[in-house]
């Protein structure tokens, strides 16, 4: 049985470089520090989600994205901003120090300035950008309770942070910021 953890102590495992789980707009989510390559591994293992996929990071600001991206126009930014916070997941342009084990196998970086209470405290606390991906392994559907990730998980995360979901029904909508263009 995995464990349910505070803000305080998601951040504690993310600093540690473990995996937690964490209520979004929608769904769970198992979330770590992107810069965290074993960690990063081990949600893309529990999850059975290819390498070259990519992630979403998430945050409670803007700013925190800047060492994942390449410069964009001030008008590109200006589109994105409009539609943070909220679930709405642009496509970046990532940085040529972005590792492939968190962008995949794009040019591009998925991030979102989240709207949900608990994950914006989270990223604040922890002071930096999230991994979020939904908590569910390939070919399931995504946890919506806390018992349903530890159904998933169990004690393979550090533990769970329990709340309510945000008021989506699907998962973020993603935009890519060059077109525009909704891919989902």
């Amino acid at each position: 049985m995995g464990e349910v953890i505070s803000v305080k102590g998601a951040v504690k495992c993310l600093r540690e470089g473990k995996v937690i789980a964490y209520p979004t707009e929608a769904v769970y989510g198992l979330g770590c520090d992107p810069g965290n390559e074993v960690a990063v591994r081990q949600i893309l293992a529990l999850k059975d989600r290819p390498a070259d996929a990519g992630l979403i990071l998430i945050s409670d600001a803007f700013e925190r994205f800047l060492p994942w991206i390449d410069p964009i126009s001030r008008t590109q930014l200006d589109c994105a901003l409009a539609t943070w916070p909220g679930p709405v997941t642009w496509l970046f342009p990532r940085h040529q120090d972005t590792p492939d084990w968190l962008a995949g196998k794009h040019q591009t970086i998925a991030l979102r300035v989240t709207e949900h209470p608990v994950c914006r405290e989270i990223c604040a606390q922890f002071d930096g950008a999230i991994v979020s991906t939904s908590a569910n392994p390939r070919g399931v559907e995504p946890a919506r309770t806390a018992g349903e990730v530890d159904q998933y998980f169990g004690s393979a995360l550090c533990g769970t942070v329990d709340g309510d979901l945000g008021g989506e029904q699907k998962p973020s909508q993603i935009r890519d910021l060059a077109s525009g263009r909704v891919l989902r």
